[in-house]
């Protein structure tokens, strides 16, 4: 017998713009303030090029424009949240996307998830456009991002660990005050 589902789910509203990503906790690796992002060539205007972090080369995504939506506003402090990829290519462990803010920590249930879709098609890297509680937030299409990613850049250009080895493991959750 298969354990039931739960009830509740430790989320993160990750502020993009105008709205915010809803992720589940474990999603997220870490947070970090951004830094200037090292170009991949051809890239769409939605890959803002490469991080470095941990000893890897992480892709940056703003995720504002792969949806095309509001860029917010700019006078907020602009940071990273490092996302564990979620399709277990070693070649691309993590994806970075920009935020402006800190994501902040919710726990949610099937109620309190409201789905706001017309039926319209949705942007690229959006599986869903829902209601949390008072925020409007976008569920990503993390799978089609990642599999974008791996079609766009190269195997010099994915992530990879440092020349000296250098790997990282995170298993722990992002954790934040509610």
């Amino acid at each position: 017998m298969s354990d039931p589902l739960p009830r509740e789910i430790r989320c993160v509203l990750v502020p993009v713009g105008n709205l915010r990503l809803l992720l589940p906790n474990a999603t997220i690796a870490e947070v970090i303030t951004q830094s200037k992002p090292e170009p991949v060539a051809d890239a769409p205007d939605w890959l803002l090029g490469r991080i470095a972090w941990r000893g890897w080369r992480v892709p940056l995504v703003s995720f504002t424009k792969l949806a095309g939506t509001e860029e917010g506003d700019a006078e907020l402090s602009v940071r990273v949240a490092v996302l564990k990829a979620l399709g277990g290519n070693p070649r691309l462990p993590f994806i970075a996307v920009l935020t402006q803010g800190f994501p902040r920590l919710t726990t949610l249930n099937a109620e309190l998830i409201i789905p706001t879709h017309d039926g319209s098609a949705l942007p690229p890297g959006v599986r869903a456009h829902v209601l949390v509680r008072d925020d409007v937030a976008m569920i990503p299409d993390l799978e089609w991002l990642e599999a974008e990613l791996l079609g766009l850049l190269d195997d010099a250009d994915l992530a990879a660990p440092t020349e000296s080895g250098e790997s990282v493991e995170v298993s722990e959750p992002f954790d934040a005050e509610d």
